[in-house]
Formats: C-alpha cells, sequence, structure tokens
C-alpha cells in the first residue's frame, strides 16, 4: 500500500476576490499545526461560493507539490506565484500522489481522519484571476494537473508531517488521468462515459456530467467556468467540446 508524508496543511477564509468582489477562499495559508476535519471538510476552512465549493464531496482538496515546479517551468515569469504550498486553494499539499497513481475511490488513512477520492476538480476562473495568467485554468484542464478532492467517511484530525496512506482501492483501472481524458480530451466516448456512470465512489455530480452528455450528444459548454467574470473568453471556447 502507498504512503505519502503531508507536507501542509491549508485554510482560508472568505474574503472579496474577484473583479466584481466576487468572494473567495482561495487564498489558503499553511497551518502551523493539525486541523480537526468533519465531514463538511477542516474546521474553520471557509468557502466564498458553496454552490460549486465545499460541501460533503468535496470535503477536503488535495493538489501534488509535484506539479508546482512544472507550472515554474511553463511560466517562469510567474515562477513566485508556485514556490510554496496553496496556491491552488488546496487544504492538503504532498509529494508523490499525482493524477497518475491515485485512482476513483481510493480511501486514506490521512492523520486520524479517513478520507476517499470523490471527484476531481474542473478549475475555474479564480486561477486565472489569481495569477494574471489567462489561459492558466485551461492549461490546467489541458494538462491533467487538476488534483482531487475527498470526502470524509471518518472524521479526525490532520496536519503536516502525518502520513496518508492507501488502506483500499475500489477502482484500480480508473485513475484519474483516465477519468480527466474522458472529462476533456475524449468528452463524447460513450462506451467510457457509460463506465462512468457506474461509479458509485464518483460524486453524483460528476456521474451527472457522463449522464447528459449520453443523452444529448454535446458537451457542456466550459467558456464561462474557466473565463474571468467580463474578460472575452480564449478562442476555442465557445463550445465545451473545442
Amino acid at each position: 500500500m502507498s504512503r505519502v508524508t503531508i507536507d501542509a496543511v491549508c485554510s482560508g477564509t472568505i474574503e472579496k476576490f474577484g473583479p466584481n468582489g466576487e468572494p473567495s477562499a482561495i487564498r489558503k495559508s499553511p497551518l502551523s499545526g493539525p486541523a480537526v476535519v468533519n465531514e463538511n471538510g477542516l474546521v474553520g476552512d471557509e468557502h466564498g461560493d458553496p454552490r460549486n465549493h465545499g460541501g460533503a464531496e468535496k470535503a477536503v482538496h488535495h493538489y501534488p507539490f509535484d506539479h508546482y515546479r512544472l507550472w515554474q517551468a511553463e511560466y517562469p515569469s510567474a515562477a513566485h506565484h508556485f514556490e510554496r504550498p496553496a496556491f491552488f486553494g488546496e487544504n492538503v499539499s504532498s509529494t508523490g500522489m499525482t493524477e497518475a497513481t491515485v485512482c476513483v475511490g481510493d480511501v486514506y488513512r490521512a492523520g486520524t481522519a479517513l478520507l476517499q477520492v470523490s471527484e476531481v476538480r474542473q478549475p475555474c476562473w479564480k486561477l486565472a484571476h489569481r495569477s494574471g495568467i489567462r489561459e492558466l485554468p485551461l492549461r490546467v484542464q489541458q494538462t491533467g494537473r487538476t488534483d482531487w478532492f475527498y470526502r470524509v467517511l471518518e472524521p479526525g484530525s490532520i496536519g503536516p508531517g502525518d502520513t496518508m496512506t492507501l488502506e483500499e482501492r475500489p477502482r484500480p483501472d480508473w485513475t484519474l488521468l483516465r477519468l480527466l481524458a474522458l472529462l476533456y480530451t475524449t468528452p463524447l466516448d460513450r462506451e467510457g462515459l457509460r463506465e462512468m456512470t457506474t461509479l458509485t465512489e464518483l460524486a453524483p455530480s460528476q456521474r451527472a456530467i457522463a449522464d447528459t452528455r449520453l443523452s444529448t450528444g454535446r458537451v457542456e459548454p466550459w467558456a464561462r467556468r474557466l473565463t474571468v467574470p467580463g474578460a472575452e473568453p480564449l478562442p476555442g471556447l465557445d463550445s465545451g467540446s473545442k
């Protein structure tokens, strides 16, 4: 069973963030000690958009620090954004777990809490606004360096220096990279979408994406999610399938 050390546990509070004062708690900071974790995530960690962030299926947010050096290389003029954990709004930072090695439904003992991988992140405009890199949310989506969320199976506490140990892997054929490819690279692969709908460990909202694509034969638009409010969408974002 795989095991990694948690390098940082991060939390944040709501502030005016977007170009129109949209609230967000994406600016998180590493904690000096452990955080209590319940079914809704880290106690004290806030969410400015509860419709799209937080809740039982997005209780804990994990971004691999492995990706930070790749972002530094891709955007050297903005490398200062990628020097320390929490730029992506994550609660947990570690090295050694990525979308290529983590699977849908994986169950991890993290500190004293028990967490289950519930869904992958759908990147949004807040990453562009925070970094000043207009295409960053799209690049996060294209590269598969998105990160993932956990639901909490057993409350507990997690802190820097704690270990994360894989205890169960019900879907070994469904790495998060496979899921991300289906969401964004081959989004109308009907066989893959049908299988995606059967992943009971996957959050209902992401299974619903597969259901909708199967019933409509179309991909949901991505432009609004990926574009800073009031800005022009990137070329090719008129529809999700482009």
